[in-house]
């Protein structure tokens, strides 16, 4: 990079009149403020990374922490900047960029070359740094706000549960849990985004923890001040009342917490009931947060606020608002079924603020050595990304085989189900790729042991081989996780590098009848090494193709408080668990991902891993939205969920399609019974949804989740599910083609439709609607059993039904058929969609025709892209790009000349044209209308439509 800097000082005298109060050098521009609040900042940094990066560090004194960053690649260096004064203000600025910072306050400022203002600090800077010492380690605890525009939106975070899209005036806790993925990083419709560098406990949005409902002034049932009537009844087919009492508080979400519920009282066919009046303090917006599992209903003023079901042991959250007056009393009712077992359950609130702190944008962590972000801005979103990817690494081309279909359930338990399912597959000929042997395949004992349990799989290599000869791969659960005394568990102890305090507390897991283990500390490098060598010894020299990384977050013992979580994990190898409590799963996929490339550098390494980061995506991970719920609420949460995730810069997501933790009335239901035609309706509805997210995959408990399992040949719900599937592969030049844009483009394969619309306010806050790459909106049917659903066509394109070609303008809401077998999607205006030929694998019948679907109305164009499918060869020039471009005046496809090449390319190419228009309207895919057809062997050609 060009590391020279040049200096343009306004006025010499002036300078040579006053103490300068700041400085430059090669590696940026540091502040010191000449007024600074108690806590604030005594000195701030900008180190400009490139032309649209900006690193902004606030330090509580005059130096700064010299501690590389997890997240940041390493080794970035400043690009060309000046420096000038405009009076009280510093002006760094790049060819892209202007940053103002003000002498006095270290207030910073963003601004475009054109000078207009996209981001600022709070007046004063927003800066606060707390001291805090834990562990016995010195830190501070950091808050970071800025001002937000009122017309902009805010998306990001990760991915969380509360059906939100638009964070603009949100909270939301970063912390990494089962279903719950934490990613400091925000994106705004003004085209810029913002990484907060650090790995505590942090909170987006308002920094208070939730408050407990005593904030309230609080009536039972009976209208007695002091506490809500809850009711407990034991057997609720006899109505038996166990107890009733006045309670407080509803807090019962931990390990910790459930001890106050009262001793002695029954779960497995109860219900409680909470009853009476709140009465607020003061006036405002109150948000509440439910945390809950089991079957919750929840109403403030008889306005049903929520209607929930999560599993017993792996509690959700939903979120919702109320604007209530000081003095006034509002009626709340919750009402709550256990759904067996001890179960989870609060209810909490955060008191008003005013509107314009509430749509600020704000980062509190608990703790770190200074306040550390990165300022990203970009021509568009996707320009962004870009920048972003710059910063913190570039998302791999996934193998081909990865994008096809994954096959999965909890569990195969013996190497006869699992070949038994491939069999099956391939006999009914329906597509797949990838079989997945989940967790417990070891002896019950020897968790870690990355062995087979010979009983149940008597011959692991002859299963893998097996997989392999039927054009399949193979992925495998290998957790962080290591019973007390096992082989691997020792090799990790006596290098130190076990976490102890499980092991102290006698910590059993939930596999009867209770093994005692604990996690390993992926901060470590060596202990990295160690887990690879470990994994390549028993794993990979069999043939293993691909990595499940479960329970990343580290989820050492489920349902424990964050406070005691830290302690199960502290130390690390870095420090205290309190600072580096939400990076385990990028360390952990780093050594991973290091360890194969390093053995083996031509395999792409594909991991699938339940948590996530900042900086994952250069591990070559997906992540999957965790043990989610059999039920609608969860289906529908999971599309912005998706859509968030993708927009925090980390392009591979996929859930488990059906939900994971399963009702028990699905468990149980008959054949012809209600329960099973909504079990099935389930499942093909998010089948369909699935269909069109980056990775195509099935998992649950039981019932089975194969298609044949689910549903006869005869139904419906299997008729929908082989369509998808097959349409899925049909599309698949399409969608690896968007694969290898994410990496030589730095691409999003599933778009929040502000990407595209930005300026269609409509769409800002439309979280169950988006862009799978360029071309196809996906309207996801998510009520059980709707046959229509309101769709909104963002304006300044039309756009065209998939299945018949049928043209809609616009700008406008209208009611879509969502027929049973089908869910709403439709293709933009001015597309090319090249599509392929009926395959069962990603690998069959590669030099068959392509089918170019051109939606014509506007000119268009798709960049056709092709490499060798397994390898890292397309990072040395080994892929082809074929551009095609569509002219709306002239009604012409340009095929472009061919650019590169690589081993095994196909050098004919058959393609068959059709074009889509209002008055011609066709589906997709299509095997009766004529096309054009023409022979590509690399030259440019332009044909007539």
């Amino acid at each position: 990079m060009n590391r020279v800097i040049s200096f343009v000082l306004i006025s010499l005298i002036a300078l040579s009149c006053t103490q300068k109060n700041w400085s430059v050098s090669q590696d940026g521009v540091t502040v010191f403020p000449t007024r600074t609040a108690e806590n604030g900042a005594r000195s701030v940094r900008i180190v400009p990374l490139g032309e649209e990066i900006i690193q902004v560090s606030a330090s509580a004194d005059t130096s700064f922490s010299t501690e590389q960053s997890l997240v940041v690649l390493p080794g970035l260096q400043p690009v060309a900047f000046e420096v000038t004064e405009e009076g009280d203000l510093l002006v760094i600025a790049t060819a892209e960029t202007r940053v103002k910072v003000s002498k006095t306050t270290g207030e910073v400022q963003f601004f475009d070359a054109d000078g207009n203002l996209l981001l600022r600090e709070k007046e004063q800077g927003g800066k606060e740094l707390v001291p805090i010492r834990v562990d016995g380690e010195s830190g501070y605890s950091l808050r970071q706000v800025f001002e937000s525009a009122d017309d902009e939106a805010i998306y990001g975070l990760g991915q969380h549960q509360a059906d939100e899209m638009n964070y603009k005036g949100r909270n939301e806790e970063l912390f990494q849990y089962n279903t719950k993925v934490s990613v400091p990083f925000i994106m705004s419709t003004k085209n810029y985004g913002l990484l907060w560098d650090n790995y505590s406990f942090s909170r987006y949005g308002d920094p208070r923890p939730y408050g407990q409902l005593d904030q309230f002034v609080l009536f039972n049932k009976n209208g007695e001040e002091g506490g809500l009537t809850a009711t407990y009844i034991d057997d609720t087919d006899q109505g038996h009342v166990f107890t009733e009492r006045d309670e407080p508080t509803i807090d019962y979400e931990n390990l910790e917490t459930i001890r106050n519920f009262p001793e002695g009282f029954n779960f497995n066919q109860a219900q409680i009931t909470w009853e009476g009046n709140l009465q607020p303090r003061e006036s405002g917006l109150f948000n509440f947060l439910l945390y809950y599992a089991g079957y919750t209903k929840i109403w403030i003023d008889g306005q049903l606020l929520a209607d929930k079901w999560r599993t017993a042991w792996n509690p959700s959250v939903a979120k919702f608002q109320v604007d209530m007056k000081e003095g006034q009393q509002y009626h709340l009712k919750l009402e709550w079924v256990p759904d067996g077992g001890v179960s989870y359950i609060g209810l909490k609130a955060l008191s008003p603020v005013a509107p314009d702190v509430q749509d600020d944008i704000s980062f509190w962590s608990e703790m770190g050595k200074q306040i550390d972000y990165y300022f990203v801005k970009g021509g568009n979103m996707d320009g962004v990304i870009k920048n972003y990817r710059q910063l913190t690494g570039k998302a791999q081309v996934m193998p081909k085989w990865a994008m096809g279909f994954w096959q999965s359930r909890e569990r195969y338990k013996t190497q006869a189900e699992l070949e038994g399912a491939l069999k099956e597959f391939r006999k009914r000929h329906i597509p797949i790729d990838n079989i997945v042997m989940d967790w417990s395949y070891w002896e019950a004992d020897q968790w870690g042991s990355h062995e087979f349990d010979k009983k149940r799989f008597p011959d692991p290599k002859g299963m893998i081989d097996f997989v392999h000869d039927n054009n399949a791969r193979i992925l495998i659960s290998v957790w962080p996780k290591f019973y007390y005394g096992t082989e691997h568990y020792n090799e990790f102890a006596e290098k130190g590098w076990m976490y102890q305090q499980a092991i102290k507390d006698s910590v059993l897991d939930w596999i009867s009848p209770g093994y005692l283990g604990s996690f390993y500390d992926a901060y470590s490098p060596g202990a990295r090494q160690l887990f690879w060598k470990q994994i390549d010894e028993h794993l990979y020299s069999l043939g293993i193709d691909a990595w499940w990384l479960d329970a990343t977050e580290p989820d050492i013992l489920s349902n424990a408080s964050v406070e005691y979580r830290k302690q199960l994990m502290n130390p690390t190898a870095l420090g205290t668990s309190t600072e580096y409590f939400n990076a385990f799963a990028l360390m952990n996929a780093k050594g991973i991902y290091e360890g194969q490339r390093e053995k083996n550098p031509d395999d792409r390494v594909f991991i699938l891993t339940r948590s996530g980061f900042a900086g994952m995506q250069r591990y070559g991970t997906t992540t999957w939205s965790g043990d989610i719920g059999t039920c609608w609420e969860d289906l529908k949460a999971q599309i912005p969920a998706g859509i968030n995730f993708s927009m925090s810069g980390l392009p591979y997501w996929t859930m488990d399609i059906g939900g994971f933790c399963v009702q028990k009335k699905f468990e149980r239901a008959k054949e012809g019974s209600p329960e099973m035609e909504e079990w099935r309706e389930l499942n093909t509805r998010w089948y369909q949804f699935g269909a069109f997210v980056p990775l195509f995959r099935v998992h649950g408990q039981y019932p089975f989740r194969e298609i044949y399992n689910l549903a006869p040949e005869s139904h419906p719900a299997y008729k929908s599910m082989l369509y998808y599937n097959k349409l899925r592969y049909r599309l698949m030049p399409y969608i690896y083609s968007l694969t290898g844009a994410v990496y030589h483009d730095d691409y999003t394969l599933m778009r929040g439709l502000a990407m595209d619309f930005p300026d269609d306010r409509r769409v800002h806050n439309m979280g169950d609607q988006y862009l799978f790459g360029p071309s196809l909106m996906i309207c996801p049917v998510h009520q059980y059993q709707q046959r229509q659903r309101e769709v909104y066509f963002p304006a300044n394109s039309g756009w065209y039904n998939l299945y018949t070609g049928e043209y809609t303008d616009g700008g406008q809401q209208v009611s879509a058929e969502a027929p049973y077998e089908r869910m709403p999607v439709f293709v933009r205006e001015g597309s090319i969609i090249p599509v392929g030929p009926e395959i069962e694998y990603t690998g069959q019948n590669e030099a068959a025709p392509i089918d170019l679907y051109i939606y014509g109305g506007k000119d268009a164009s798709f960049k056709l892209y092709e490499d060798e499918g397994t390898n890292y060869n397309y990072e040395k020039g080994g892929f082809s790009v074929t551009a095609l471009t569509y002219s709306e005046a002239d009604k012409t496809l340009t095929i472009h000349p061919r650019q590169g090449e690589f081993e095994g390319m196909v050098k004919e190419r058959v393609f068959r044209l059709k074009l889509i228009t209002r008055e011609k309207p066709l589906a997709l895919p299509d095997e009766t209308s004529e096309a054009v057809e023409v022979t590509y062997t690399g030259q440019q050609q332009v044909i007539q439509l």
